[in-house]
This record gives structure tokens, C-alpha cells and sequence, in this order.
């Protein structure tokens, strides 16, 4: 293995039972497909090199049970560093952390933990305290965890309070889409009712101008019909008339040709004829008839008088 790289130089060469001892290698970089390889070596020592950060991928070792990391120049850790769930000793004694991954409450094995020496976060290093002798590592070990855990319940609460903020607020937006799709089909049913009532208003109105309309008629065909009706009424009196008329012209006609036969027979020639006698026999048959109804009528008035 080559110093900065860590590759050319087999870590079974530096495995030693179950530890590997890869410090002061000048190491830039973990080699951690090579590690992966060694699931052996569960005590891994980093320490006097020169890493800033760790790859994502060494949280896949999680066979490490004891991790050196000291004095190295690492600014953080792997935000999944919760996974080395085997992890009992940790050492980050002169590093350059500030904070530590929420995920690190995770590490529920982890009896020792040293982070002395870091620009370490006011109440994070109030927290961790000193690690001056076995004890107080073991302390700050617990001490640790339980603030990281304390974090990450908080972080957890804030998570779900957001969550449920979020639910809420689609829950009103929902409500509010709802109140907007009810009130829409509340609008589309009304304009539906103002149309069907207009368009009943507008078949009213046509049904009442066409009965109006044939009332107009009606009343129109019977004032036509009424004056040919007046003018043919009088026709039979006209008939009438023109029938007594004609009935006097013919008695007038009979009387003066019975009068002109008289007058032939009494006073012409031709009163000797067989046909005068009867007709001057006749005559004065009607004259001796009209005196005698004369004197018959002065003797009711004369009786009447008495």
C-alpha cells in the first residue's frame, strides 16, 4: 500500500488478528473496498494521518467495533455514520469537528468516545466534557448519546410537526379546492336555473302573444262576419215588402178592371150582354148587401145609444 492512496500494499500485511493498523500512512483517503474485504478486522486505527472527510460508503463497515480516528483533520462526519451500529469505541481526539451527525444517537453499543481537542460546539462540549481518564470517557460516551438522541427526537418532533403542518395544509387546501368545486357546481345549477327560468318566461311570453294573437283573429273574422250578416237580415223584410206590393198592385189591378167591367156593363151597349146581366146583377147584389150591413150597423148604434 502506497502512502496517500493506500493502494500497492496488501492490508493483510498490516492485519494483526483482529486488528489493522493503518495509522501513520499518510493516508489522504480510506480504502474502504479493501477494508469491506477484511470483515476480520473488526479494531481499525486511522489515527496520524492526514484525512479531512470520510466517503460515504465507509458507514458500510459495519463490522468495526473499535475505530481510531484521532488526530486527523476531519471537518465532519458521514451524516449516516449511525450505521456502524457495532461501534463500542470511538476515538476523535484532534480533529476539526464542530458538530456531530444526528444520526450518530443511532451508535446504541458505543461505551467510550473521546473528542477532546475539537472547536467542538459550546453545548456539544459541555456535553462530552473531558476524557481525561477511562471514566470520563465512558461518560462522555453517554452523555453524547443521549444529547444526540435528545436531537434527534427533537429533530424527529419538528419533523412530524412539519409533516402534520404539511397534512393540514393540504387537508385545507383540499377543503378549500372542495369549498371551490362546490361552489362552481353551486354556480353552473343556479345559471342552469336562470336559463331554464328565462326560457320558460320566453315560451310563456310566445304562448301568450300567439293566444293573443288568435283572439285577435277571432275577434276580427266575427266583426268581418257581422256586417254580412246585418246586411242580409233585412233582405226577408225587403222580400216582404216587395211581395205585399206587388199583391196590392194586382188587387188594385182587379179592382179597376172589375170597376172598368162595371162601368162597361152599366153604362155601354153592352149592358144587355149575358155577361153585363150577371155582372150588374152581381153588382147590385154587393151594393144592396153594403146598405143593408150600413143600416143594420145605425140600428146597433142607435140601440147602443137607448
Amino acid at each position: 500500500m502506497s502512502r496517500g492512496s493506500g493502494k500497492g500494499l496488501s492490508l493483510k500485511d498490516k492485519l494483526d488478528g483482529n486488528e489493522l493498523d493503518l495509522s501513520l500512512c499518510d493516508l489522504n483517503e480510506v480504502p474502504v473496498r479493501e477494508l469491506a474485504a477484511l470483515p476480520k478486522a473488526t479494531i481499525l486505527d486511522l489515527s496520524c494521518n492526514n484525512l479531512i472527510s470520510l466517503p460515504s460508503d465507509f458507514c458500510s463497515l459495519m463490522h468495526l467495533v473499535k475505530l481510531d480516528l484521532s488526530k486527523n483533520r476531519l471537518q465532519q462526519l458521514p451524516l449516516d455514520f449511525g450505521r456502524l451500529v457495532n461501534l463500542q469505541h470511538l476515538d476523535l481526539l484532534n480533529n476539526r469537528l464542530v458538530t456531530l451527525p444526528v444520526s450518530f444517537a443511532q451508535l446504541k453499543n458505543l461505551k467510550w468516545l473521546d473528542l477532546k481537542d475539537n472547536p467542538l460546539d459550546p453545548v456539544l462540549a459541555k456535553v462530552a466534557g473531558d476524557c481525561l481518564d477511562e471514566k470520563q470517557c465512558k461518560q462522555a460516551a453517554v452523555k453524547v448519546l443521549q444529547h444526540m438522541k435528545a436531537i434527534q427526537s427533537e429533530q424527529d418532533r419538528q419533523r412530524q410537526r412539519k409533516l402534520q403542518a404539511e397534512r393540514e395544509m393540504e387537508k385545507k387546501r383540499e377543503a378549500e379546492q372542495r369549498a371551490k368545486e362546490a361552489l362552481e357546481r353551486e354556480l353552473r345549477k343556479r345559471e342552469k336555473a336562470e336559463e331554464k327560468e328565462r326560457r320558460r318566461r320566453e315560451y310563456d311570453a310566445q304562448k301568450a302573444a300567439k293566444q293573443e294573437m288568435e283572439k285577435k283573429t277571432k275577434k276580427e273574422t266575427v266583426h268581418t262576419r257581422k256586417p254580412a250578416s246585418s246586411s242580409r237580415a233585412p233582405q226577408p223584410a225587403r222580400h216582404k215588402g216587395s211581395w205585399s206590393r206587388s199583391v196590392l198592385r194586382v188587387l188594385l189591378f182587379v179592382l179597376f178592371c172589375v170597376l172598368c167591367a162595371v162601368a162597361a156593363c152599366k153604362l155601354t151597349e153592352l149592358q144587355h150582354q149575358p155577361l153585363c146581366v150577371s155582372v150588374n146583377t152581381l153588382y147590385e147584389d154587393v151594393v144592396a148587401a153594403l146598405q143593408n150591413h150600413k143600416t143594420l150597423q145605425n140600428m146597433l148604434q142607435h140601440n147602443s145609444h137607448q
